[in-house]
């Protein structure tokens, strides 16, 4: 059916393209006959006289095209002969590129060759597309490389078909079957052999991809796979290792022919030579076999695809060898580790020496900047290999780990001897950061919960030779990445730094896993000594790779992750030699040391390396914000592992920011201001903390003093950095001290006026009269509130001043209130212990009194929004006495409410009359 199906396609293709081209072989036998007619009447004339000749008996408008055609026929045959000839020549070889097809139309000649028509006039403008013209895209699709690619495929099945045939009909035996369709194979493999070497060339623009003698030889090629198939597994006519022989050898052959047929034809005989091994089966399979034939068919396809520059052949062909390897490893009974170590390293072989070949290269160094993609490939399945070696317990509990180490230190020396092949070095990198993370137990890192592994157990095996080899790793990844770093520095700063990234994170990754395998995770020297020794190679190389730069010591990339790694490695050293309180301080101090080297160096990343030390050390206290540790944190208040756990880290920081501002400035300066004064904040709220709760600082809830501390504490700091930010400009400075009166705004709003008020909580505000929670909690707020939102009225956005000046007066406004509430109810004034007459009517006198004083400041301090709290205010208290007063109050209580509001009103609306007189006057007096 399928087959009908193509053959009705392929005539109905063929029936539009010969009726298509009808009418264009007329019109090209006409304009042969006037060319003929031409040579023929003007042969022995000079060109002047063949021109008047054939102008004679034609009409008008044809003479001027008949005199051009005379004049420029001379000179134009020949050079259309030599450019035909050339032509020709280049098709007989085979496809060609388009770049070797241009220049072979153009030989002879400086410019592209030009089409000469008879009909067209020198100078004339080219006449408008024909119908046909408009069609050759179609035309080209269906003539030339639809049908020829729907022939060969008919042609490829219909070999097939007839094998099937002459089965069902029994008119062959087996034998005479598969000879009949060897010879069909072979015939159209010397049938495209023949049309090649006969001259033939793609005769129409664009329809390079129909090369018939390449599909015919794909064809054959697929017959013959079908035939030595068909001999060996249906019909047992030859053995396993025979059909192996043949299977391979037509595919080695079809990829050879590639060379003269094109990519397409490479592709069949790539597939047809992977698919061999598993075509033939046998009761004792060899695996030097299957890789040795492996081996030969990725070397010729990489060779002949280095020749012809097909990259993604090639990486299919290493695709193809890696999956076999692969499930070689999974699904063999006893693997022979051997072949698999030959495979993997003839696959590194041909990339080094066959496809990354210099004597292959034309017009460019090995060297040059960016990387071979398919080298992708083979670092990834040979990376597999070595990461199933060292981590399946069949193979690691054999001692195969160390197979799987040859594997990674061999993609890393290719790597350095074929600089292009850079993914080899990311291949290897990953493989050794995924094994050395699996050797970690568990329960070392806290992870039991997550039920990461095996019943709680490593993902790889962890013995004498995972440690040894986890240290030759490490040397050989810090040896070569550093060397390779150097070398490419001043040449290639991306490649450079990728080198000097792995160089850096191997060995601090298997350094890492080690210690929490094998060491204590507490404390232990004998693992802080390499990590010491660790921050000298990476500062010393760091520095090593710097002067190699162009122009030197710039601190690039590559450099850069040398001192990063280096800094890194000083903050394992530190929690490796030291306990728990002791590295803390010490990491903060450690910030210190790059603000310092930038007085020598002015790399970049040392102002970042002292970034990393702060957020290390903000990490350390928001896991332990005791700094020792709950049990071991001493009840002094002050002069406890608080004082100097946030206070020498806050010192540190201010020093480093103060160093990086005289050197280096930039972004890292801003960062460490921002540190020195978060941590100085810290040391005063978590001092208070342990003195207000016993020295217990990660039990028990906030209390109102408390929070009121903390209140202070952040308008303080806020007030601390306006005033520094005066003296030393910063963005951090300035954004942080407007973050602190934002977040004091907020802690007020939600902790003073809601979750701790002392009416809704019922807390006890003190026995002594005027210094008690009232006056900690919300007069020295309020005073703090409006002495900052004073101080920053020019020097901050006016609107962070409002909110400032807003909070102050709903403190002084809470504290007077709540103080009445006191001196009536006494220590405790819950709202439900209710309102006596004379405590309501003195809430009433008192807000007008406030909204008076209110308005006053505000008009003293020309602040709008201290004359708008008033009036709000005071509209507050007209609404309580009008809503409130008049039901609750009785007597001489009600009557002086409304009096003291109605002469309240009657003294502020006399007030802005004479305020609004004086305006007037005044500015009647300057105009």
């Amino acid at each position: 059916m399928f087959f009908s199906l193509i053959a009705i396609a392929a005539v109905i293709a063929l029936f539009v393209i010969v009726s298509r081209q009808q009418n264009r072989i007329a019109l090209v036998e006409r304009e042969l006959g006037v060319l003929r007619g031409l040579v023929q009447s003007g042969a022995s004339l000079s060109a002047p006289k063949a021109a008047d000749a054939t102008r004679e008996g034609l009409p008008e408008e044809a003479k001027a095209a008949v005199a051009s055609a005379a004049r420029s026929a001379d000179g134009a045959a020949e050079e259309i002969a030599a450019k035909s000839e050339a032509a020709e020549e280049a098709a007989a070889a085979g496809p060609w590129t388009k770049a070797q097809a241009a220049a072979a139309q153009s030989a002879g000649s400086s410019e592209p060759a030009q089409p000469v028509s008879a009909t067209e006039t020198p100078g004339a403008e080219p006449p408008a597309p024909a119908k046909a013209a408009r069609q050759s895209d179609v035309e080209t699709a269906l003539g030339t490389r639809w049908a020829v690619w729907v022939g060969g495929i008919a042609l490829a099945l219909g070999g097939l078909f007839l094998i099937r045939y002459t089965i069902e009909a029994g008119i062959f035996g087996p034998g005479v079957r598969l000879t009949m369709a060897g010879i069909l194979g072979l015939v159209l493999i010397g049938g495209a052999e023949f049309i090649r070497r006969t001259g033939f060339k793609v005769p129409v623009q664009g329809a390079a991809g129909a090369y018939i003698p390449a599909i015919l030889t794909g064809a054959g090629a697929f017959i013959l796979f079908g035939t030595v198939y068909a001999a060996h597994g249906i019909y047992g006519f030859i053995g396993p290792a025979t059909a192996f022989l043949l299977l391979g050898a037509v595919g080695v052959a079809t990829i050879g022919a590639s060379l003269l047929h094109g990519l397409a034809l490479a592709g069949i005989g790539l597939v047809g030579a992977m698919v061999t091994p598993a075509l033939v089966a046998s009761q004792a399979p060899n695996p030097w076999a299957l890789f040795v034939y492996l081996a030969i068919v990725l070397a010729a396809t990489a060779a002949i695809a280095r020749i012809r520059g097909w990259r993604a052949l090639v990486a299919a062909a290493f695709a193809g060898t890696g999956i076999w390897t692969i499930l070689y490893m999974v699904d063999a009974p006893d693997v022979n580790l051997a072949a698999v170590l030959f495979i993997s390293l003839a696959t590194l072989a041909v990339l080094a020496f066959v496809w990354l070949g210099l004597f292959l290269v034309t017009g460019r160094d090995d060297a040059a900047r960016g990387f071979d993609w398919p080298s992708i490939v083979p670092g990834f399945f040979i990376a597999l290999s070595a990461l199933g070696l060292s981590v399946d317990p069949a193979f690691a509990s054999a001692g195969d780990a160390l197979h799987g180490a040859v594997l990674l230190a061999a993609l890393v020396a290719v790597a350095l001897y074929r600089p292009r092949a850079m993914p080899l070095v990311f291949a290897a990198g990953i493989a050794t950061v995924l094994i050395y993370l699996g050797i970690i137990p568990p329960a070392t890192i806290g992870a039991n919960a997550l039920d990461v592994g095996l019943d709680a157990q490593p993902l790889a095996s962890s013995d004498t030779l995972t440690f040894r080899i986890g240290i030759a790793l490490g040397l050989i990844f810090l040896a070569a990445g550093f060397w390779a770093a150097r070398r490419f520095a001043a040449t290639a700063s991306l490649r450079a730094a990728c080198w000097a990234a792995w160089g850096v994170i191997a060995p601090l990754t298997v350094l890492t896993a080690l210690w929490l395998t094998f060491g204590d995770i507490d404390r232990d020297l004998g693992y802080a000594l390499p990590a010491l020794l660790l921050v000298l190679a990476f500062a010393a190389g760091g520095e090593w790779i710097a002067r190699a730069e162009e122009p030197p010591l710039t601190g690039g990339p590559a450099a850069s992750f040398a001192l990063g790694g280096a800094g890194v490695a000083g903050l394992l050293m530190l929690h490796m030699a030291f306990g728990s309180g002791w590295t803390t301080v010490l990491l903060g101090a450690a910030a210190v040391v790059p603000a310092l080297a930038t007085r020598w160096r002015s790399y970049p990343v040392l102002g970042w390396v002292a970034v990393g030390a702060a957020v290390a050390v903000l990490a350390r206290v928001a896991f332990d914000p005791t700094i020792v540790g709950a049990a071991f944190l001493s009840r002094t208040p002050v002069f406890n592992w608080l004082l100097p756990g946030y206070g020498v880290p806050a010192l540190a920081f201010g020093f480093a920011a103060w160093q990086l501002a005289r050197t280096t400035n930039g972004r890292p300066r801003l960062a460490m201001e921002a540190a020195s004064a978060l941590f100085a904040l810290l040391t005063i709220a978590m001092l208070v903390r342990h003195a207000m709760h016993g020295g217990v600082i990660d039990t028990g809830t906030v209390t109102l003093a408390e929070q009121a501390i903390y209140t202070l504490i952040a308008l303080g700091a806020g007030a601390m950095l306006v005033a520094i930010d005066m003296r030393s400009p910063s963005s951090v400075l300035r954004y942080g001290s407007m973050a602190a009166g934002v977040i004091s705004a907020g802690l007020i709003a939600v902790q003073h006026f809601v979750v701790l008020n002392p009416l809704l909580t019922d807390e006890s505000t003190g026995t002594v009269p005027i210094f008690n929670l009232l006056f900690l909690a919300y007069l020295l707020p309020a005073i703090a509130a409006g002495a900052l939102a004073l101080y920053v009225r020019d020097k901050r956005p006016r609107w962070y001043a409002a909110m400032l000046a807003l909070i102050a007066s709903l403190l002084a406004f809470a504290y007077a209130t709540l103080s009445v509430r006191r001196l009536f109810k006494g220590e405790f004034i819950a709202l439900w212990s209710g309102l006596g007459q004379l405590e309501t009517y003195t809430y009433s006198a008192l807000w007008l009194v406030i909204g008076v004083a209110l308005l006053t400041a505000g008009v003293w301090l020309k602040s709008q929004v201290l004359r708008i709290a008033s009036a709000v205010l005071i509209a507050v208290a007209v609404l309580k006495v009008f809503l409130f007063d008049m039901s609750e109050l009785e007597g001489v209580l009600r009557a002086l409410s409304f009096i003291g509001l109605g002469a309240v009103l009657i003294g502020i609306g006399l007030f802005y009359q004479r305020l609004l007189t004086r305006a007037a006057r005044e500015s009647r007096e300057v105009s």
